[in-house]
């Protein structure tokens, strides 16, 4: 209640300061429409105001409904902060070593604990499993992405974005429109929202797997899967006045730069979009990329760029990066699609070079439905000005390509991480009732991209430095740290705290290619005459193919019935192939260090259970310490050889066995169990607002005792 107050009175003072899009179509490297922001503004505006003037009979109305709750409730307010990726092994670490006094306190008054993550052990699927309180087999996601089984082609695990055209009649006239679909893949139902249908008000701040978000009663900010303005997970821009082809792995886009003088030209490209017929604003029938001009003058003297784009001007100092900026995209006759991004000359001198974030859908004119209520990303940026809306927000692959380096990749992580926190830090401040919870990814991002630093032996640390960011690591956990004290200064006895990760860590530094070892056993086999080397399986002879891996987690089985030219069948021959599969995973050698990289094949039928199951990859391998998949293998490529050294800064991971890398639970509550799992918490945050656990969920009721004192350091 007092959230839906607050959103309705930032809306009506600041609902006239909104500027106005007009509504286009996002075509197929998107695939969404955007929302007139006018039609937002009269939408938003009448329901501020319907929630202001019904504010007394609600209010009466919740408190009846609310008392036979409350009697049950153990709580007034259950908050969870989720650390993505902290490793309850550094935890203690750290702590013997006198690094987080508040986690310390609060693991010795409370809890600490590991936390069992899910199989496999990936965030998408672990804080799905968190929202539901069931395992994978019932909530669908298994990995990032995964193969479409009708083309084997990659799509996105969590959402689609699909498009229509359909006539719209006036008369006796027909017009073309677009009708546009998101739909959430996650199946089953979140505990918050089970929380709504007994009116019990929950904040969800950027969990993962919550794009588009679901309708309850709260409000919810998307996070992971959530698409830039291109319509990808994070596509960065480098204007470039160096002469280099577009290398068609980067995961980026190279612009040049037109010199004349110490002037330049050059151009930034924007989403794509497709004509609909008889629509006199465009003047292609064909999909093409939007663009917007941008002008430069260069100072040599104070190494400083001016840039000129339609939507101002911005002065840039070389190293430092800028404000969000607005950039607008006109699409034809009176349309136009806007999103923010930052700039940053990453070098001067001899070559000219800036990069551009991707593109974020803008949370003041938000493109696509990345919070609920629909307006609620208004009110965060009116509260705390433009924010980083993109799902994988941490640009990880433009410090992988070397388009920015460590310095410019941990300025730029810890500046989202500033206003993830504040949002999260007003919210404990306004909200004294209820669920909030709120997941900061730095913690996963850092360890990812400088866990080399904590490996002397690590592939990725030949010709780079390995001092000057050393420390990049205990950072960031001691940042943790300060914010969880700065929680603790807040809350009360009424208050259950629960600071969870859904997942450790652990270096990677070899990575085994599936692909080319199922392709030297057979089981994976080429046309005749193509050479292995193709992306995304290309060249596969699927008349003679019986298993194939794609994505990070696992190898399937090309099933008859399932796949489109899947010659396996099911039943018998299927399970008997998975059997031979696990054996021959499990002896798998890397020869130079004589280790048996897999240390188990899972085969998901026996690990798992739900009417998903079989849409998983049919065998999941758990590696142990030091392997993973490899570049190559999780976009279906057949490289020279299984193993692989990994080269890139991104050089810790936790896609191994799920035993090796359990999350963490910190609590200042006691937590009896002696082997909590981040599938518990759904369950368990219901039994303490009074609930009974449904009948659909997997995770156990966590036995948990009356909050201790926690005394200060």
């Amino acid at each position: 209640m007092p959230s839906a107050i607050l959103i309705a009175a930032v809306l009506l003072g600041a609902i006239v300061a909104l500027p106005a899009t007009a509504l286009a179509y996002i075509g197929p490297g998107a695939g969404f429409a955007l929302v007139s922001s006018f039609f937002v503004l009269i939408v938003a505006f009448l329901l501020a105001l319907f929630t202001i003037l019904t504010l007394p009979v609600r209010t009466i109305y919740l408190f009846f409904r609310r008392r036979k709750t409350r009697k049950r409730t153990r709580a007034r307010r259950v908050i969870v902060l989720g650390f993505d990726g902290m490793d309850p092994d550094l935890c203690r670490q750290y702590m013997a070593a006198g690094k987080l006094p508040n986690l310390k306190r609060l693991g010795e008054s409370g809890t600490f604990k590991n936390l069992a993550t899910t199989t496999p052990s990936i965030s998408p699927v672990a804080w799905s499993s968190f929202s539901t309180g069931v395992n994978p087999g019932k909530h669908g996601i298994f990995d990032f992405f995964t193969r479409n089984p009708r083309n084997y082609q990659p799509v996105l695990s969590s959402a689609i974005i699909s498009s229509r055209t359909k006539l719209f009649k006036l008369g006796p006239f027909k017009f073309p429109r677009i009708v546009n679909t998101v739909k959430f893949l996650r199946k089953s139902t979140s505990f918050w929202k089970i929380l709504g249908q007994h009116k019990i008000f929950s904040t969800v701040l950027r969990v993962p797997i919550t794009f588009p978000p679901e309708k309850f009663y709260g409000t919810c900010l998307s996070a992971m899967c959530a698409p830039d303005l291109r319509g990808t997970q994070g596509s960065f821009t480098l204007l470039s006045s160096a002469k280099a082809q577009q290398d068609s792995d980067t995961k980026g886009t190279i612009v040049p730069l037109d010199f004349q003088g110490d002037n330049f030209s050059s151009h930034i490209p924007g989403p794509t979009i497709q004509q609909l017929a008889n629509d006199p604003g465009l003047n292609s029938s064909d999909s093409h990329t939007l663009t917007i001009p941008v002008t430069g003058k260069v100072n040599r003297t104070t190494k400083s760029v001016s840039l000129t784009v339609p939507d101002g001007e911005i002065n840039l100092q070389a190293g430092e990066y800028s404000d969000w900026i607005k950039l607008t995209f006109k699409i034809g006759l009176g349309k136009k699609v806007g999103g923010i991004v930052k700039f940053l000359v990453t070098e001067f001198e001899p070559d000219l070079k800036i990069y551009i974030t991707p593109i974020n859908i803008d949370p003041e004119q938000p493109s696509l439905p990345i919070s609920h209520p629909f307006y609620y990303s208004i009110c965060l940026a009116k509260l705390h000005g433009p924010f980083s809306t993109l799902g994988l927000a941490e640009d990880t692959w433009a410090l992988n390509e070397g388009v920015i380096d460590e310095k410019a990749f941990l300025e730029q992580a810890y500046d989202i991480c500033a206003s993830r926190e504040a949002a999260f830090l007003d919210n404990i401040r306004r909200s004294k009732e209820g669920l909030l919870v709120s997941v900061l990814d730095t913690t996963d991002r850092i360890q990812h991209m400088f866990f080399r630093y904590l490996a002397a032996d690590h592939p990725a640390n030949a010709g780079k430095d390995t001092e000057t960011h050393k420390d990049a690591i205990l950072d960031v956990y001691e940042r943790s740290d300060r914010l969880t004290g700065q929680v603790l200064d807040e809350i009360d006895d009424r208050d259950i705290l629960f600071v969870i990760s859904d997942h450790g860590f652990k270096p990677f530094k070899w990575g085994i290619n599936l692909n080319t070892w199922l392709w030297q056993q057979g089981y994976l086999v080429l046309k005749d005459g193509i050479k292995p080397g193709g992306q995304w399986l290309a060249g596969t002879d699927w008349s003679k193919t019986r298993a194939y891996a794609m994505g990070l987690t696992g190898i399937f089985v090309n099933t008859e019935g399932r796949e489109k030219e899947g010659i396996v069948k099911p039943g018998a021959e299927r399970n008997a192939l998975l059997i031979e599969l696990q054996k021959k995973m499990e002896d798998i050698l890397d020869m130079e260090r004589g280790i048996k990289p897999i240390n188990r094949a899972i085969i998901a039928d026996k690990a798992l259970r739900g009417p998903y199951v079989r849409e998983a990859p049919d065998i999941f391998p758990g590696f142990r310490e030091g392997y993973r998949i490899s570049w190559n293998s999780a976009v279906g490529k057949i490289s020279d050889a299984v193993v692989e050294p990994n080269t890139k800064r991104w050089s810790g991971d936790h896609c191994l066995d799920p035993d090796l890398v359990p999350g963490v639970i910190f609590s200042n509550w006691r937590i009896e169990d002696d082997d909590p799992a981040i599938v518990d918490l759904a369950p368990t945050i219901l039994n303490i607002f009074g609930l009974s656990k449904p009948q659909f969920q997997d995770g156990k009721v966590l036995k948990i005792d009356a909050p201790a004192k926690v005394s200060d350091p």
